[in-house]
């Protein structure tokens, strides 16, 4: 009988904890995934049937079919919502982010360092306690229940986010190539969009991506900010399917994984170009 060496018995051990560790993480939305299409009785059964006996993807239909005001038709008003400000968002915060981590990554100026320590203050503080103030701004501003106020708002706290990561990622860049772009005549922006920005194309994705999760999964705003199907977003719209005295489990299976298809679509497409900006950022130096 064969003996495993050292580094075969290493090898085996590495893909058996990758394997449980994958079941552990995927087990979770292995069950949301079948507990939207079990019928109300499979989910009720005493013991638990794993596997639905008679799976309906009716929820499903109804979501995408429905009209009038109902909740079916209120999710998929919610769905298009937060497509729209985490989209808008991301291209907000990413324009203003990139222009502003270039001028802390290159320029030198007085107080550059508490600025941008300044911006990064606002992800110390709880969201909790600026809900009064923002509340306040958006009544003098018009802008409750608004898909444009959750927009300005997300990206207010995007855009700190996107300073930071693009600031340390545009570091890691070497000076000497946008050097060489400003010899042969490049003006800095002109620099900034055909040298420093194609570099950095993984940790821009990278960073939108995150950006885009934390405006699609934010709850705490967009419950206090919107009041109407016109405005409400994902979260929301999920929360809205448990009533006072019950729950509709299936409908809030089948919501989360609508809500979770965009970001594992989006981390699929551009899953090398996330991986290399996330490595890329942390050998900085």
């Amino acid at each position: 009988m064969s003996v495993l060496t050292p580094s075969r018995r290493y090898s085996v051990f590495v893909h058996v904890m990758a394997i449980a560790v994958c079941v552990v993480i995927l087990a979770p939305f292995g069950w949301l995934l079948i507990a939207s299409i079990a019928n109300d009785n499979d989910l009720l059964a005493v013991p638990l049937h794993w596997i639905p006996q008679h799976p309906t993807f009716d929820r499903y239909v109804q979501i995408f079919t429905a009209q009038g005001d109902n909740v079916f038709a209120g999710f998929r008003s919610s769905f298009f919502n937060s497509l729209i400000v985490a989209t808008s968002t991301v291209l907000i915060s990413t324009t203003v982010g990139v222009f502003g981590a270039y001028a802390f990554a290159r320029l030198r100026f007085r107080g550059r360092r508490a600025v941008l320590m300044f911006f990064l203050s606002t992800y110390m503080v709880p969201p909790i306690a600026l809900v009064i103030p923002m509340y306040l701004v958006m009544v003098q501003l018009h802008l409750l229940d608004t898909v444009f106020g959750l927009i300005v708002v997300y990206s207010s706290f995007a855009t700190p986010f996107v300073l930071w990561i693009m600031g340390n990622y545009f570091q890691s860049i070497p000076f000497e190539l946008e050097e060489a772009a400003r010899i042969d005549g490049c003006s800095r922006m002109g620099a900034l969009f055909r040298v420093i920005l194609p570099l950095a194309r993984p940790g821009l994705l990278a960073m939108m991506l995150f950006a885009f999760l934390i405006a699609w999964d934010e709850f705490l705003y967009a419950l206090i900010f919107t009041s109407t199907a016109a405005s409400k977003t994902i979260p929301v719209a999920i929360s809205e399917f448990t009533g006072r005295y019950t729950t509709n489990f299936g409908l809030q299976a089948a919501g989360g994984v609508l809500a979770a298809l965009p970001p594992v679509i989006i981390a699929a497409i551009f899953q090398r170009q996330i991986v290399g900006g996330l490595s890329g950022g942390a050998v900085k130096g």
